[in-house]
């Protein structure tokens, strides 16, 4: 559950900066818009004095305009061209020489209406402004292109604003992500127990089904249990991560599954099986595939199922396998199967002592049995002999219960 909440806490943490880079940018891009027609309209205003003079004044009386007009407004360049577009007054703050080449100003061309373009520079920030100019009559006079620079006052408070707005949005994009996560991690919680449960329910289902296989079968629900039991401790002992160990425990319960397909003079025969008899026992290997296929979560004990008849050396069936062409999971099986069987009283025979059953196994190496997987399991068997071999059946299924949900309710 920690581990969820580590991870519902950084996607809310990665969704958090995502949302508020996100709006964010909106909201800038809005601000700045606001700013945009906020720096226009002063500067509009104040080009009105240049505009007006042009409206009133020839070309040699506009000359004649001093720097001190300039100086007065909070323009540092402003040029005037007639209706030619020939330029007829430049004037530029001596405060602020060399403004355009900081700035790099749009060069003058005729407009049919206003056009703008801000700059922020040194702390400061400026609006190139082009407009055309008409009479009253509204024939074209000239054009008025001039570069504001915004006050301090205002912007700063321009600063506060958009520095404010962007905080807001931060902090209340951060509230919201405080406050779903409680709501995240309790619908979290309530799924984790419903995928718990009907995992839960899967696993008992799969039980369910591989003890009634393995009563018909004249066995008990001890042998699966077993053999469970070894293929988990040989599995980890190799170090199998917990997806193939699953699939490994799958297969355990349901390896036998397709003798239910198999007649009872058949599967409950005494005596040895006839060469037709024997042939129609090995497909209960193929009618177990067909009976696991129809299941999505049961895919993964197709290993074990499809391939533990197999040989190391290729004798096996179905289909003849050798060496590393047989699953792992199908190996590890193999070998786990054969020891409980000999290892296990059943009615037609009494239990193999551990020595003997392991000298069995050795011979069997590189020819049944995988000798690599032989050799691990060997340096564990005696352990696991002693533990499990001839443990009552609720102290298996405790054991068994106990590996599943490691690697199913812990890990799944």
């Amino acid at each position: 559950m920690n581990n969820i909440r580590k991870h519902v806490f950084k996607r809310l943490f990665i969704g958090w900066l995502l949302l508020s880079l996100a709006i964010g940018s909106v909201v800038f891009y809005l601000e700045m818009k606001k700013v945009d027609k906020l720096v226009m309209g002063l500067a509009l205003e104040e080009s009105g004095f240049f505009t007006s003079a042009l409206d009133r004044s020839s070309v040699k009386e506009l000359g004649s305009l001093k720097q001190k007009a300039l100086l007065a407004r909070h323009f540092v360049v402003i040029a005037l061209y007639d209706e030619n577009g020939r330029q007829i007054l430049l004037e530029t703050n001596p405060h602020d020489a060399g403004i355009e080449r900081k700035l790099a100003v749009h060069p003058f061309t005729r407009v049919s209406s206003v056009h703008y373009k801000r700059f922020l520079a040194e702390k400061h920030l400026y609006m190139q402004i082009l407009l055309p100019i008409y009479d009253k009559d509204s024939r074209p006079l000239g054009y008025f292109d001039g570069i504001y620079q915004v006050d301090a006052k205002t912007f700063q408070n321009i600063e506060i604003d958009i520095v404010g707005t962007l905080l807001l949005v931060i902090v209340v994009c951060f509230i919201t992500a405080v406050m779903l996560y409680p709501i995240i991690i309790s619908l979290n919680r309530e799924l984790i127990k419903l995928s718990s449960d009907l995992l839960k329910g899967n696993i008992e289902l799969m039980d369910v089904l591989g003890s009634a296989i393995a009563k018909r079968d004249s066995d008990t629900n001890a042998h699966n249990y077993r053999v469970t039991i070894y293929a988990i401790r040989l599995a980890e002992a190799i170090g199998l991560d917990n997806g193939q160990i699953r699939n490994l425990i799958a297969g355990a319960f349901l390896h036998d599954v397709g003798k239910i397909g198999i007649s009872d003079n058949i599967l409950l025969k005494p005596d040895r099986l006839n060469e037709e008899e024997f042939r129609k026992m090995r497909s209960h290997v193929l009618l177990g595939v067909d009976i696991i296929r129809r299941s999505g979560w049961l895919k993964g004990a197709r290993e074990v199922v499809e391939y533990h008849h197999e040989k190391f050396d290729g004798s096996g069936y179905m289909r003849g396998l050798r060496g590393n062409e047989i699953p792992l999971n199908a190996r590890i099986f193999t070998i786990v199967d054969v020891f409980d069987a000999l290892t296990s009283r059943r009615p037609y025979k009494d239990p193999i002592d551990f020595d003997e059953t392991m000298n069995m196994l050795m011979q069997d190496s590189g020819k049944r049995f995988d000798p690599e997987l032989l050799d691990i399991f060997r340096n564990i068997a005696h352990a696991l002999y002693l533990e499990i071999a001839n443990s009552e059946e609720n102290k298996l299924e405790a054991m068994m219960n106990e590996l599943i949900a490691k690697h199913f309710l812990k890990n799944g």
